[in-house]
Protein backbone atom coordinates (compact mmCIF):
# COMPACT_ATOMS: atom_id res chain seq x y z
CA UNK A 1 0.00 0.00 0.00
CA UNK A 2 1.16 3.51 -1.07
CA UNK A 3 0.39 6.61 1.05
CA UNK A 4 -0.86 9.78 -1.04
CA UNK A 5 -0.89 13.41 -0.18
CA UNK A 6 -3.60 15.92 -1.92
CA UNK A 7 -4.97 18.62 -1.68
CA UNK A 8 -8.40 19.64 -1.21
CA UNK A 9 -11.22 22.13 -0.22
CA UNK A 10 -8.88 25.47 0.21
CA UNK A 11 -5.80 24.30 1.79
CA UNK A 12 -6.91 21.32 3.79
CA UNK A 13 -5.29 17.45 3.37
CA UNK A 14 -6.71 14.15 2.77
CA UNK A 15 -4.52 11.05 3.18
CA UNK A 16 -5.75 8.05 1.85
CA UNK A 17 -4.35 4.75 0.32
CA UNK A 18 -3.95 3.06 -3.05
CA UNK A 19 -2.44 0.17 -4.50
CA UNK A 20 -0.79 0.66 -7.29
CA UNK A 21 -0.61 -1.74 -9.97
CA UNK A 22 2.05 -1.57 -12.92
CA UNK A 23 3.80 -2.94 -15.50
CA UNK A 24 6.20 -2.25 -18.53
CA UNK A 25 5.61 -2.71 -21.99
CA UNK A 26 6.34 -0.64 -25.40
CA UNK A 27 7.79 2.24 -24.27
CA UNK A 28 4.95 6.02 -22.86
CA UNK A 29 3.13 4.85 -20.05
CA UNK A 30 -0.98 3.87 -21.39
CA UNK A 31 -3.39 1.22 -20.03
CA UNK A 32 -3.15 -2.46 -20.50
CA UNK A 33 -6.40 -4.24 -21.62
CA UNK A 34 -7.67 -5.31 -18.26
CA UNK A 35 -4.94 -3.50 -15.48
CA UNK A 36 -6.53 -2.16 -12.57
CA UNK A 37 -4.42 1.00 -12.74
CA UNK A 38 -2.17 2.72 -15.33
CA UNK A 39 0.59 1.13 -17.41
CA UNK A 40 3.91 2.53 -17.81
CA UNK A 41 5.58 3.55 -20.75
CA UNK A 42 8.04 5.16 -22.41
CA UNK A 43 8.56 5.78 -26.78
CA UNK A 44 11.28 4.00 -28.11
CA UNK A 45 14.34 5.60 -30.31
CA UNK A 46 14.67 9.35 -30.51
CA UNK A 47 12.19 12.22 -31.05
CA UNK A 48 12.84 14.48 -34.05
CA UNK A 49 13.73 17.75 -33.35
CA UNK A 50 12.97 19.28 -36.26
CA UNK A 51 14.50 22.61 -37.60
CA UNK A 52 15.04 25.39 -35.61
CA UNK A 53 13.22 27.62 -38.13
CA UNK A 54 9.75 25.68 -37.03
CA UNK A 55 10.09 26.69 -33.55
CA UNK A 56 9.42 30.32 -33.02
CA UNK A 57 7.49 32.45 -31.00
CA UNK A 58 3.86 33.09 -32.20
CA UNK A 59 0.49 34.82 -30.76
CA UNK A 60 -2.88 32.41 -31.79
CA UNK A 61 -5.89 34.36 -31.95
CA UNK A 62 -9.40 32.50 -31.48
CA UNK A 63 -11.32 33.47 -34.77
CA UNK A 64 -14.14 35.58 -34.80
CA UNK A 65 -13.97 36.93 -30.92
CA UNK A 66 -10.37 38.66 -30.83
CA UNK A 67 -9.37 36.69 -27.86
CA UNK A 68 -5.44 35.62 -28.08
CA UNK A 69 -2.98 33.70 -26.58
CA UNK A 70 0.84 33.39 -26.96
CA UNK A 71 2.74 30.37 -27.73
CA UNK A 72 7.17 30.11 -26.58
CA UNK A 73 8.56 27.39 -28.65
CA UNK A 74 10.01 25.04 -25.86
CA UNK A 75 13.35 22.97 -27.40
CA UNK A 76 13.66 19.31 -27.04
CA UNK A 77 16.22 17.89 -25.01
CA UNK A 78 16.87 15.22 -22.27
CA UNK A 79 16.67 16.39 -18.25
CA UNK A 80 16.72 15.17 -15.07
CA UNK A 81 13.48 14.74 -13.89
CA UNK A 82 12.17 14.28 -10.05
CA UNK A 83 14.37 15.65 -7.22
CA UNK A 84 17.69 14.58 -5.24
CA UNK A 85 17.02 12.56 -1.84
CA UNK A 86 18.51 14.94 -0.19
CA UNK A 87 16.86 18.63 -1.78
CA UNK A 88 14.84 20.55 1.25
CA UNK A 89 10.54 19.85 0.86
CA UNK A 90 10.97 16.75 -0.85
CA UNK A 91 8.29 14.09 -1.16
CA UNK A 92 8.70 10.37 -1.85
CA UNK A 93 6.85 10.46 -5.52
CA UNK A 94 9.57 12.95 -6.70
CA UNK A 95 11.71 10.03 -7.05
CA UNK A 96 13.77 8.06 -8.33
CA UNK A 97 15.08 10.69 -9.99
CA UNK A 98 14.77 9.48 -14.23
CA UNK A 99 16.63 10.77 -17.13
CA UNK A 100 14.15 11.36 -19.69
CA UNK A 101 14.30 13.01 -23.22
CA UNK A 102 11.11 15.10 -24.72
CA UNK A 103 10.44 16.20 -27.80
CA UNK A 104 10.05 19.73 -29.25
CA UNK A 105 6.71 21.38 -28.51
CA UNK A 106 5.33 25.24 -27.94
CA UNK A 107 4.14 26.16 -24.57
CA UNK A 108 1.03 28.45 -23.78
CA UNK A 109 3.57 31.46 -22.23
CA UNK A 110 0.29 31.59 -19.68
CA UNK A 111 -2.25 30.09 -17.64
CA UNK A 112 -5.41 29.74 -19.91
CA UNK A 113 -7.37 32.55 -18.68
CA UNK A 114 -11.36 32.95 -18.26
CA UNK A 115 -11.51 34.97 -21.21
CA UNK A 116 -10.13 31.51 -23.88
CA UNK A 117 -12.09 29.18 -21.57
CA UNK A 118 -15.33 30.93 -21.19
CA UNK A 119 -15.38 31.20 -25.23
CA UNK A 120 -15.62 26.91 -25.17
CA UNK A 121 -17.69 26.45 -22.14
CA UNK A 122 -20.55 29.43 -22.74
CA UNK A 123 -20.24 29.08 -26.49
CA UNK A 124 -19.59 32.22 -26.73
CA UNK A 125 -18.08 32.18 -30.41
CA UNK A 126 -21.22 30.70 -31.50
CA UNK A 127 -23.32 33.36 -29.62
CA UNK A 128 -21.50 36.33 -31.41
CA UNK A 129 -21.65 34.68 -34.81
CA UNK A 130 -25.23 34.48 -34.76
CA UNK A 131 -25.90 38.12 -33.38
CA UNK A 132 -23.84 39.59 -36.08
CA UNK A 133 -25.36 36.94 -38.82
CA UNK A 134 -21.71 35.61 -39.55
CA UNK A 135 -21.28 32.40 -41.45
CA UNK A 136 -19.41 29.65 -40.05
CA UNK A 137 -16.11 28.73 -41.33
CA UNK A 138 -15.33 25.27 -42.09
CA UNK A 139 -13.06 24.89 -38.49
CA UNK A 140 -16.12 27.01 -37.12
CA UNK A 141 -18.41 23.73 -37.78
CA UNK A 142 -15.81 21.39 -36.91
CA UNK A 143 -15.33 23.41 -33.04
CA UNK A 144 -19.42 23.37 -32.77
CA UNK A 145 -19.39 19.57 -32.62
CA UNK A 146 -17.46 19.30 -29.96
CA UNK A 147 -19.26 18.31 -26.59
CA UNK A 148 -19.24 21.88 -23.97
CA UNK A 149 -20.17 21.66 -20.59
CA UNK A 150 -23.76 22.33 -18.79
CA UNK A 151 -24.09 25.37 -16.77
CA UNK A 152 -22.08 25.08 -13.50
CA UNK A 153 -24.63 26.02 -10.80
CA UNK A 154 -22.55 28.65 -9.33
CA UNK A 155 -19.90 31.30 -10.61
CA UNK A 156 -16.76 29.45 -11.05
CA UNK A 157 -14.38 32.35 -10.45
CA UNK A 158 -15.64 32.41 -6.70
CA UNK A 159 -15.46 36.41 -7.24
CA UNK A 160 -11.48 35.85 -7.14
CA UNK A 161 -11.65 37.73 -10.46
CA UNK A 162 -12.50 36.90 -13.90
CA UNK A 163 -10.90 39.24 -17.18
CA UNK A 164 -7.04 38.71 -17.36
CA UNK A 165 -7.09 35.79 -14.42
CA UNK A 166 -6.60 32.13 -15.02
CA UNK A 167 -9.27 29.70 -15.34
CA UNK A 168 -9.82 27.32 -11.94
CA UNK A 169 -11.92 24.52 -10.92
CA UNK A 170 -12.45 22.51 -14.17
CA UNK A 171 -12.01 18.64 -14.20
CA UNK A 172 -8.97 16.91 -15.70
CA UNK A 173 -11.53 15.99 -18.65
CA UNK A 174 -12.88 19.55 -18.99
CA UNK A 175 -9.50 20.62 -19.73
CA UNK A 176 -8.66 17.33 -22.25
CA UNK A 177 -12.36 18.92 -24.23
CA UNK A 178 -11.05 22.32 -24.30
CA UNK A 179 -8.05 21.61 -26.15
CA UNK A 180 -9.70 19.26 -28.29
CA UNK A 181 -12.35 22.22 -29.04
CA UNK A 182 -9.08 24.45 -29.51
CA UNK A 183 -7.57 22.46 -32.19
CA UNK A 184 -10.80 22.25 -34.43
CA UNK A 185 -11.17 25.76 -33.87
CA UNK A 186 -7.68 27.13 -34.80
CA UNK A 187 -6.22 24.28 -37.33
CA UNK A 188 -3.55 23.68 -34.93
CA UNK A 189 -3.27 20.87 -31.90
CA UNK A 190 -2.98 21.70 -28.80
CA UNK A 191 -3.35 19.09 -25.82
CA UNK A 192 -2.36 19.42 -22.15
CA UNK A 193 1.25 18.70 -21.49
CA UNK A 194 2.78 15.14 -20.31
CA UNK A 195 4.27 15.43 -16.90
CA UNK A 196 7.74 15.24 -18.53
CA UNK A 197 7.35 18.41 -20.63
CA UNK A 198 5.55 20.45 -18.12
CA UNK A 199 8.55 19.89 -15.63
CA UNK A 200 11.14 19.97 -18.63
CA UNK A 201 9.70 23.36 -19.44
CA UNK A 202 9.25 24.55 -15.74
CA UNK A 203 12.95 23.92 -15.46
CA UNK A 204 14.69 25.80 -18.22
CA UNK A 205 17.74 23.96 -17.90
CA UNK A 206 18.15 24.52 -14.32
CA UNK A 207 18.41 21.31 -11.73
CA UNK A 208 17.85 23.39 -8.82
CA UNK A 209 14.43 23.32 -6.45
CA UNK A 210 13.55 26.10 -8.06
CA UNK A 211 14.14 27.57 -11.94
CA UNK A 212 15.50 30.62 -10.83
CA UNK A 213 17.41 29.08 -8.10
CA UNK A 214 17.84 27.19 -4.79
CA UNK A 215 16.59 30.42 -2.90
CA UNK A 216 13.20 30.30 -1.71
CA UNK A 217 13.27 33.84 -0.31
CA UNK A 218 13.67 35.26 -4.16
CA UNK A 219 9.77 33.23 -4.60
CA UNK A 220 7.97 36.76 -4.27
CA UNK A 221 9.67 37.90 -7.64
CA UNK A 222 8.23 34.69 -9.06
CA UNK A 223 4.95 33.07 -7.88
CA UNK A 224 2.25 33.78 -6.01
CA UNK A 225 1.49 31.46 -3.02
CA UNK A 226 0.31 31.53 0.36
CA UNK A 227 2.67 34.57 1.46
CA UNK A 228 2.35 36.51 -1.78
CA UNK A 229 -1.16 35.79 -3.31
CA UNK A 230 -3.27 38.18 -0.84
CA UNK A 231 -5.31 34.57 -0.51
CA UNK A 232 -6.68 34.37 -4.37
CA UNK A 233 -5.25 33.95 -7.76
CA UNK A 234 -3.63 36.73 -9.44
CA UNK A 235 -3.73 37.94 -12.72
CA UNK A 236 -1.27 36.17 -15.15
CA UNK A 237 2.02 37.44 -16.64
CA UNK A 238 2.28 40.01 -13.37
CA UNK A 239 5.82 38.42 -12.19
CA UNK A 240 9.30 37.48 -13.96
CA UNK A 241 9.15 34.26 -16.07
CA UNK A 242 11.93 31.46 -16.08
CA UNK A 243 14.90 31.88 -19.03
CA UNK A 244 12.86 30.08 -21.84
CA UNK A 245 9.65 32.98 -20.92
CA UNK A 246 7.00 31.03 -19.31
CA UNK A 247 5.30 32.69 -16.65
CA UNK A 248 3.63 31.47 -13.45
CA UNK A 249 5.03 27.68 -13.61
CA UNK A 250 5.53 28.20 -10.52
CA UNK A 251 2.47 29.45 -8.04
CA UNK A 252 -0.92 31.44 -8.99
CA UNK A 253 -2.84 27.92 -10.43
CA UNK A 254 -1.49 24.00 -10.10
CA UNK A 255 -1.47 23.14 -13.93
CA UNK A 256 -3.42 20.15 -14.90
CA UNK A 257 -1.01 17.54 -17.06
CA UNK A 258 -2.05 14.27 -19.17
CA UNK A 259 -0.46 12.18 -16.65
CA UNK A 260 -2.25 9.69 -14.06
CA UNK A 261 -0.70 10.15 -10.75
CA UNK A 262 1.51 7.63 -9.40
CA UNK A 263 3.21 7.53 -6.14
CA UNK A 264 7.12 6.86 -8.06
CA UNK A 265 7.90 8.25 -11.12
CA UNK A 266 7.17 5.92 -13.92
CA UNK A 267 6.66 2.44 -12.13
CA UNK A 268 7.73 -0.50 -13.92
CA UNK A 269 9.44 1.66 -16.76
CA UNK A 270 12.98 0.48 -17.04
CA UNK A 271 16.33 1.84 -19.08
CA UNK A 272 18.58 4.45 -18.49
CA UNK A 273 16.73 7.02 -21.20
CA UNK A 274 13.00 7.49 -20.88
CA UNK A 275 11.93 9.20 -24.23
CA UNK A 276 8.24 10.90 -24.26
CA UNK A 277 7.24 8.91 -21.15
CA UNK A 278 3.46 9.65 -20.36
CA UNK A 279 1.40 7.71 -17.51
CA UNK A 280 -1.96 6.91 -19.33
CA UNK A 281 -5.48 6.84 -16.79
CA UNK A 282 -8.28 4.15 -18.05
CA UNK A 283 -11.31 5.87 -19.19
CA UNK A 284 -13.49 4.77 -16.51
CA UNK A 285 -11.01 5.60 -13.91
CA UNK A 286 -11.25 9.69 -12.84
CA UNK A 287 -8.76 9.37 -10.24
CA UNK A 288 -6.08 10.46 -9.31
CA UNK A 289 -4.58 12.77 -11.78
CA UNK A 290 -1.25 15.09 -11.88
CA UNK A 291 -1.30 18.95 -11.31
CA UNK A 292 2.03 20.30 -11.31
CA UNK A 293 4.07 23.77 -9.68
CA UNK A 294 1.60 24.53 -6.70
CA UNK A 295 -0.11 27.27 -6.57
CA UNK A 296 -1.70 30.77 -4.68
CA UNK A 297 -2.53 29.32 -1.17
CA UNK A 298 0.33 26.24 -0.93
CA UNK A 299 4.30 26.93 0.81
CA UNK A 300 6.76 27.78 -0.88
CA UNK A 301 8.70 23.84 -0.64
CA UNK A 302 5.57 22.69 -2.67
CA UNK A 303 6.09 25.11 -5.60
CA UNK A 304 9.42 23.56 -6.72
CA UNK A 305 9.74 21.94 -10.12
CA UNK A 306 9.43 19.02 -9.01
CA UNK A 307 6.59 18.75 -6.76
CA UNK A 308 3.47 16.95 -7.53
CA UNK A 309 -0.14 17.25 -6.80
CA UNK A 310 -3.17 14.42 -7.09
CA UNK A 311 -6.42 14.98 -7.59
CA UNK A 312 -9.26 12.73 -5.75
CA UNK A 313 -12.96 13.05 -5.18
CA UNK A 314 -13.22 15.29 -2.61
CA UNK A 315 -12.27 17.90 -4.95
CA UNK A 316 -16.13 17.60 -5.36
CA UNK A 317 -17.08 17.14 -2.10
CA UNK A 318 -19.21 20.30 -1.88
CA UNK A 319 -20.97 19.30 -4.91
CA UNK A 320 -24.86 19.31 -4.53
CA UNK A 321 -25.63 18.16 -7.61
CA UNK A 322 -27.12 14.76 -8.77
CA UNK A 323 -25.22 13.78 -10.11
CA UNK A 324 -21.90 14.99 -9.30
CA UNK A 325 -20.60 17.46 -12.46
CA UNK A 326 -17.91 15.87 -14.91
CA UNK A 327 -17.20 19.53 -16.10
CA UNK A 328 -16.61 20.95 -12.66
CA UNK A 329 -14.76 20.89 -9.28
CA UNK A 330 -16.38 22.65 -6.04
CA UNK A 331 -13.52 22.47 -3.97
CA UNK A 332 -10.36 22.76 -6.49
CA UNK A 333 -10.01 26.72 -6.57
CA UNK A 334 -6.12 26.21 -7.15
CA UNK A 335 -5.90 24.16 -10.47
CA UNK A 336 -6.04 24.95 -13.70
CA UNK A 337 -3.98 24.66 -16.67
CA UNK A 338 -2.01 25.47 -19.76
CA UNK A 339 -1.60 24.25 -23.37
CA UNK A 340 1.04 22.54 -25.44
CA UNK A 341 1.22 22.37 -29.31
CA UNK A 342 3.66 19.69 -29.92
CA UNK A 343 5.79 20.31 -33.69
CA UNK A 344 5.11 16.54 -34.51
CA UNK A 345 1.64 15.29 -34.37
CA UNK A 346 1.06 11.91 -34.37
CA UNK A 347 -2.20 9.22 -36.23
CA UNK A 348 -5.54 9.83 -33.83
CA UNK A 349 -5.30 6.43 -33.05
CA UNK A 350 -2.10 6.65 -31.65
CA UNK A 351 -2.91 10.37 -29.91
CA UNK A 352 -5.81 8.39 -27.91
CA UNK A 353 -3.58 5.68 -27.26
CA UNK A 354 -1.19 8.02 -26.00
CA UNK A 355 -3.79 9.44 -23.57
CA UNK A 356 -3.64 12.82 -25.39
CA UNK A 357 -7.01 13.01 -25.98
CA UNK A 358 -10.38 11.73 -24.29
CA UNK A 359 -11.29 8.51 -24.65
CA UNK A 360 -14.55 7.36 -25.42
CA UNK A 361 -16.41 6.52 -22.25
CA UNK A 362 -14.97 9.70 -20.72
CA UNK A 363 -17.89 11.96 -21.48
CA UNK A 364 -20.56 10.20 -20.27
CA UNK A 365 -24.56 10.35 -20.97
CA UNK A 366 -25.10 11.76 -17.27
CA UNK A 367 -22.02 14.34 -17.95
CA UNK A 368 -24.33 16.12 -20.87
CA UNK A 369 -27.10 16.99 -18.58
CA UNK A 370 -27.45 19.22 -15.88
CA UNK A 371 -27.26 17.97 -12.18
CA UNK A 372 -30.21 18.28 -10.07
CA UNK A 373 -30.57 19.51 -6.13
CA UNK A 374 -33.01 17.83 -4.26
CA UNK A 375 -33.74 19.90 -1.69
CA UNK A 376 -36.90 17.85 -0.96
CA UNK A 377 -39.98 19.66 -2.86
CA UNK A 378 -40.54 16.99 -5.15
CA UNK A 379 -38.23 18.91 -8.28
CA UNK A 380 -35.78 16.27 -8.86
CA UNK A 381 -36.79 13.68 -12.06
CA UNK A 382 -38.68 10.67 -10.27
CA UNK A 383 -36.02 8.06 -11.08
CA UNK A 384 -33.80 10.50 -8.95
CA UNK A 385 -36.55 11.05 -6.31
CA UNK A 386 -36.50 7.12 -6.04
CA UNK A 387 -33.10 6.37 -6.42
CA UNK A 388 -33.00 8.77 -3.02
CA UNK A 389 -36.01 7.52 -1.07
CA UNK A 390 -33.92 3.71 -1.35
Amino acid sequence: METIRTRYAGSQWLVFSAVILASASWAEVAPAAEAEAATAKAETGTPESGPASEMKPYTEVISGTGVKFDLVPIPGGTFTMGSPADEEGRNPDEGPQRKVKVSPFWMGKHEVTWDEYDIWSFRLDELRREQAGIKPTNLDVKADAVTRPTKPYVDMTFEMGHDGFPAISMTHLAAKMYCVWLSEKTGHYYRLPTEAEWEYACRAGTNTPYSWGDDPDDLEDYAWNEDTSDFQYMKIGQLKPNAWGLFDMHGNVAEWVLDRYTPTLYPGMEGDLLVNPVVVPKATEEYPRVARGGSWDQPADELRSASRLSSNPDWKIQDPQIPQSIWYFTDALHVGFRVVRPLHVPAKEKRIEMGWEPLPGEVTEDGLKGGWIDDGDGSAPADVRRELKD
